[in-house]
């Protein structure tokens, strides 16, 4: 009964660290050049992936969860709607969640490739749908924005590709050092 205790805060503070590490990594946030400076890179997904390679995939959902609600707090947003900190979300989970079950399938180096390969198309082309359906008409309809969906194509989705590779190249290079750790705790998650 203890040692299931201790296993429990064990999880929920590695979970509020990793979260603590994607707000700060959020904040170290860019615009690439050629697209429009709403859309950023930043590495929070990192920490996410992480937390669902060792304790699950809700884990990595409660990360994406913790670090917006931390950022919504410490920063706001111009509109006081999160509209953006719900796509980061969102985004944040169509990238890990593919990436985390086909891992668990292939649990090699080749494997956690593919399955950043497979993070990324997803995040990507699931984004610009909901891109072009929800979240920037919601722009639109609340904020008064102009109509930004003919920049889906041309923008959102290479966008979210380049970020994604972005995101598989860095977390590829700590993969490969992390590898045998992260095995090491989903064998005992698993057992």
């Amino acid at each position: 009964m203890k040692k299931t205790k201790n296993t429990k805060v064990k999880v929920m503070v590695s979970i509020g660290m990793l979260s603590s590490i994607a707000y700060l990594l959020m904040l170290l946030n860019f615009p690439l050049p050629p697209f429009q400076n709403f859309l950023l890179v930043d590495f929070s997904d990192i920490p996410a992936l992480i937390a669902a390679l060792i304790f699950g995939p809700m884990a990595g959902i409660l990360v994406e969860f913790f670090k917006n609600v931390l950022n919504y707090i410490a920063t706001g947003s111009q509109t006081g709607i999160p509209l953006g900190h719900i796509a980061n979300f969102l985004a944040g989970i169509l990238f890990i969640l593919p990436t985390y079950y086909l891992y668990n399938k292939i649990k090699t180096r080749k494997g956690m490739t593919f399955a950043l390969m497979l993070g990324t198309i997803t995040m990507a082309v699931m984004m610009s749908v909901l891109n072009y359906f929800f979240i920037l008409p919601a722009y639109t309809a609340l904020l008064h924005y102009p109509d930004l969906r003919n920049y889906v194509v041309p923008g959102i989705l290479p966008f979210n590709i380049i970020k994604g590779v972005i995101m598989s190249f860095i977390f590829i290079s700590l993969f490969t050092r992390l590898q045998a750790w992260i095995n090491k705790f989903t064998t005992v998650k698993g057992a």
